[in-house]
């Protein structure tokens, strides 16, 4: 079994077995230019770590960028992501001064879910809410940013063998 991830002209290639593999490899050095860069560490913005037993997906780095563009990389950390007392409605608040920057920091909140199902929901609540933000919903985006800021060792763990746990996440009261 052979698995092939392709993103524009990046490609991170596994399989089942070493000889597969470099014989995917070679095929793939018959008809394209390529260069092998070994075994996977960083790939579009998700760093790497391996061990025996598992892989470690981390987006550390690319949290700090987006703490450093938001404006956020001082601030003080949270414990938790959401408050779980208030709600948000769509038109609450006056518009927030720059709309543009509110759908880019809610989109990269966007992309850092990808090793961070934490942010899932919450990220989620920001994103529904991009056609037009108003002031409380940069305030929930600025309390994301501060979560991240505490959390910046969190990642995606990816284990081999059966799974004998289950984590969950909820904002449940």
């Amino acid at each position: 079994m052979a698995y092939l991830l392709l993103y524009v002209d990046d490609i991170v290639l596994t399989a089942s077995s070493d000889a597969l593999l470099h014989s995917i490899i070679g095929r793939l050095n018959t008809e394209f230019d390529m260069t092998d860069l070994g075994a996977l560490h960083h790939f579009l913005g998700i760093s790497v770590t391996r061990s025996s037993d598992s892989l470690f997906l981390s987006q550390r780095q690319y949290a700090l960028d987006l703490l450093q563009r938001s404006g956020m990389s001082d601030c003080h950390s949270t414990t938790i992501s959401v408050d779980c007392k208030s709600k948000l409605s769509a038109s609450d608040g006056p518009p927030v001064a720059d709309p543009s920057k509110y759908r880019s920091i809610a989109g990269a909140l966007q992309y850092l879910t990808l090793t961070r199902p934490d942010l899932a929901y919450v990220v989620q609540q920001v994103c529904l809410l991009m056609h037009n933000p108003r002031e409380p919903h940069l305030a929930l985006v600025k309390r994301i940013l501060r979560y991240v800021k505490g959390t910046l060792s969190s990642g995606l763990q990816i284990g081999v063998g059966a799974v004998d746990s289950l984590t969950a996440y909820s904002n449940a009261d």
